[in-house]
């Protein structure tokens, strides 16, 4: 029943099968090229195989020289106008791991950080970044406070704080003095 015959029928479909697909993912290939022209990646030195844009999109760069230049802002006057009412539904985004209890949690505790020295909470373990930070900062000052909320990540690098940071200046100025009058 299972001669050589057989067993050739079998090997030829099998092949057979592998040949259409080849030859069917080339002709895919060919028709729907997705990348930049020409298969070979071009020649580096002649420009050949770079990836033009089909079209780009105006940025006008302010008189500071960047896009993205933030404009200055007098802190002191947010400062004197800051509602610590307000303040505290920012503190919601905080105390996630702060308390004001004198309790430490994944971070340390906030009462009285307003004119406290930095990374100077007994028992907590501060990350390199921060005790490297306390000696170009020596006191949680507002203003300093201020530029650490700005984005922590950016004014600390390497902080173990994964916190995102507040862009509202006024926001950050009304966290300040929630933090100072429950200090």
């Amino acid at each position: 029943m299972f001669n050589t015959m057989t067993l050739t029928k079998a090997a030829g479909a099998f092949i057979g099968a592998l040949l259409f697909l080849m030859l069917a993912n080339w002709a895919a290939t060919a028709i729907f090229h997705v990348g930049p022209a020409g298969h070979a990646g071009g020649d580096e030195e002649h420009g050949e195989g770079e990836i033009t844009q089909a079209y780009s999109i105006p940025v006008p760069e302010s008189a500071e020289g960047g896009a993205d230049a933030e404009e200055e802002i007098d802190f002191a006057a947010l400062m004197e106008s800051a509602d610590a009412a307000r303040g505290e539904r920012e503190w919601a985004k905080c105390r996630a791991c702060h308390a004001l209890d004198g309790t430490d949690g994944v971070g340390p505790h906030l009462n009285g950080v307003v004119g406290r020295e930095v990374a100077s909470v007994d028992g907590f373990g501060y990350s390199g970044a921060m005790q490297d930070h306390a000696a170009e900062v020596s006191t949680w000052d507002p203003e300093p406070l201020q530029v650490f909320l700005t984005n922590p990540r950016n004014a600390v690098p390497g902080t173990a704080m994964s916190f995102a940071g507040l862009k509202d200046a006024q926001a950050r100025a009304n966290l300040i003095a929630f933090l100072e009058q429950n200090s």
